[in-house]
């Protein structure tokens, strides 16, 4: 039952090791670049561990780069530097900026690079390429725009066309430092007989456009060297607020839910990884127990409602999850981990390396609504006397200045009120109709808005109209009021907007409100400024009967409900829409995998908010259902089970086995058996060389 091979199940750390946060997964990734980077390498190894490495490219402790020890000039001018002058920290530091990627940045991220291939990593990622919106002010990045656009540097915050060319700026620049690092040490790992893979952790394309900061992005699907990547999707980015039916807040849930959505396509369709972060803590160090438990359920069943996806990178930094004091509800007094949470999480970390399930069947199978998102939405966060305020998470989002901006209510408008119909919605990467064929085949209706984003090529628009007219279902929302529409760009000159050929694309009428059929599909434009969808229950309507107008012309049976659910071989995910009311009934004979005693589940009734993940015990016979411990070293015969059951030093574990008949020992364990289901339940402390149990039966 050990098969690390996959890498199914992984963490980052920046600490050395320790039994505590030994979490058992199949592969670590040792986080940073220092004079303990070889040993803590090494001993994760002997751990057990397959070993990568993680480090951050747009930051990091680069010092000697900046303050010209290494080459003898120093590099201040790379650091990303806002409007007044002053450079963009990381954090709290007061030494460490967010960096343009220039070419001497780019080369000195070589150097400090190539002694980890010497340690024999599996694998490198390169964290978090970020360029704040609101950076673009520094004499390096000056320098790249004349060298790039061929003209003198404006303020990115002077004009719309300003600020789209400098958000196109920072992600080729970002793109080409990755290209670089990345072709240049694989090509010298293969000189020395090794391979490496490289990886690049990113936060969602919407979190990014949310919180105002540029990144790769849909490029990473194009750099050759890039073998995948982290949707960095967390209680912190996704309960980010924002506004459904007038109501401003965080949707933790929903907003985890299209996150993880968007984030797929980075990888979708091609033969490179994708894992799925979750985290149990967040950076926000104030917030309690249980408020984290809750808000990590959310994300990891938002997670698990997208099936394509069943690798996990189950905690950042292990060692502020189990060895670090927050708040309880209801006291001022800091404590460590709950038992019963440190067992809830490690019983979600290990089954996770069980998702990769052949069958998936989903209790609705209405319409697949697809929400059209570029990488250009990253380009458009500003408009022109606007305030967009500075938020990374760590802020009370609900007092800051620029908040409505920080709502993004133009893609929210569009992918709430069809989510909260019960509706499967998931955000599509724009970009990926160039050059994926397949992008869209499993969208029924497409939901597509210029007003806050742009097409980068008019090849969009026709693999769109091929699409539509294959038999796909279009809806175009958009007033044409965005001042981004009068940027240089492919369509300006030409047409008053790109939604202008886009309809000329389709052959159809731009100003007709109607559904207009093209081919054997059907396309509408809607003149609606997006955000305006998000003002009340009776706009959120309004566009909620427009798409499904559209899908029941194509042929598909549209049932409203609140209840949003999947069956990924025996693992029931759910969830109740908490905006959308009422209620869900669930019955068969289940194991409880959010409970950390593993309870049965005959009748549940969910309400709004809750969410469930249940396993089956009428799916298949097999003897392991479930355990907070990684089991290892199986043996099975008509009279004895034996296992080494591994997890961290000072945990509950819990296991629950099906087996034919009470035993008549348990060495290794306490142990509670129920006749009736032939389920056993174990209880022992949790031990990373692992506990070896014993059953007779």
């Amino acid at each position: 039952m050990v098969d690390r091979e996959r890498e199914g199940t992984g963490f980052q750390e920046q600490a050395g090791y320790d039994e505590s946060i030994d979490l058992r997964t199949d592969f670590v990734m040792v986080y940073g670049l220092n004079d303990t980077t070889a040993e803590r390498v090494a001993r994760w190894r002997a751990a057990g561990y397959r070993v990568h490495l993680m480090t951050g490219i747009s930051w990091g402790t680069y010092q000697e780069y900046l303050d010209g020890r290494w080459d003898g000039a120093g590099h201040w001018d790379d650091a990303q530097t806002a409007a007044d002058g002053t450079p963009i920290l990381h954090g709290d530091s007061v030494d460490i900026p967010y960096m343009v990627p220039t070419f001497g940045f780019t080369e000195y991220l070589l150097q400090k690079l190539r002694p980890v291939i010497e340690l024999g990593v599996e694998g490198i990622h390169l964290e978090e390429p970020e360029f704040w919106a609101r950076a673009g002010y520094s004499a390096a990045f000056k320098r790249e725009w004349q060298a790039f656009f061929k003209e003198p540097w404006q303020p990115p915050h002077s004009t719309p066309e300003a600020h789209f060319r400098s958000g196109q700026l920072k992600q080729h620049l970002l793109s080409r430092s990755l290209d670089r690092v990345t072709s240049v040490l694989r090509d010298e790992a293969l000189q020395q007989g090794r391979e490496v893979r490289f990886y690049v952790p990113t936060h969602s394309l919407l979190n990014y456009t949310q919180w105002q900061i540029i990144s790769p992005e849909s490029r990473l699907r194009t750099l050759p060297s890039i073998d995948g990547a982290i949707a960095q999707v967390w209680t912190g980015t996704s309960r980010t607020p924002n506004v459904y039916a007038g109501k401003v807040a965080e949707r933790t849930f929903e907003t985890a839910y299209l996150e993880y959505g968007i984030a797929q396509d980075l990888t979708r369709g091609t033969d490179r990884r994708m894992w799925f972060l979750h985290d149990p803590i967040e950076d926000h160090p104030d917030r309690t127990w249980e408020d984290y438990l809750a808000n990590y359920q959310r994300t990891l069943i938002a997670s698990l409602l997208h099936p394509g996806v069943s690798r996990y990178e189950v905690a950042p930094w292990p060692h502020r999850i189990f060895n670090r004091p927050y708040l309880r509800e209801g006291s001022t007094e800091r404590e460590l981990i709950p038992p019963d949470t440190a067992t809830s999480y490690l019983i979600a970390m290990n089954t996770l390396r069980d998702l990769d399930q052949p069958e998936v069947r989903r209790a609705d199978e209405g319409p697949r609504i697809g929400i059209a998102l570029s990488d250009t939405a990253m380009f458009q966060r500003w408009s022109p006397g606007g305030e967009s305020g500075h938020y990374d998470g760590l802020q009370d989002a609900l007092a800051l200045e620029g908040r409505e901006q920080l709502h993004f209510s133009d893609f929210y408008g569009l992918a709430l009120p069809p989510l909260y119909d019960g509706q499967r919605v998931r955000p599509v990467q724009l970009e990926n109709l160039l050059d994926t064929p397949d992008a869209l085949d499993d969208v029924d209706v497409l939901v597509l808005s210029y007003e806050f984003q742009k097409p980068l090529a008019p090849g969009i628009h026709y693999a769109l109209a091929g699409w539509v007219s294959r038999g796909g279902s279009l809806l175009y929302v958009g007033d044409g009021a965005d001042p981004y529409h009068e940027i240089r760009s492919w369509w300006t000159g030409r047409y008053e907007t790109c939604a202008d050929h886009l309809a000329e694309a389709l052959g159809a009428d731009r100003k007709c409100d109607d559904i207009q059929p093209v081919g054997d599909g059907r396309v509408r434009f809607l003149p609606t400024r997006p955000a305006d969808f998000t003002a009340s229950p009776a706009r959120a309507a309004e566009l909620v009967a427009a798409i499904r107008q559209l899908a029941e012309a194509g042929g598909h049976t549209w049932q409203p409900t609140n209840w949003l659910s999947v069956q990924r071989g025996p693992y029931l995910i759910g969830a109740v829409l908490e905006e959308a009311g009422g209620s869900q009934v669930v019955e068969g004979t289940y194991l409880d995998l959010l409970d950390p005693r593993l309870g049965i589940v005959r009748r549940r009734e969910l309400g709004p908010g809750e969410l469930t993940w249940l396993r089956d015990l009428t799916y298949d016979d097999v003897p392991l259902l479930a355990s907070a411990g990684r089991v290892v070293d199986w043996h099975q015969d008509g009279t004895t089970i034996r296992f080494s059951c591994e997890a961290p030093r000072g945990v509950n574990v819990t296991t629950a086995l099906r087996v034919p008949s009470e035993p008549s020992s348990v060495d290794g364990a306490e142990a509670r058996y129920d006749d009736e289901l032939g389920v056993l339940w174990l209880t022992h402390a949790g031990e990373p060389s692992g506990t070896q149990l014993t059953l007779e039966l």
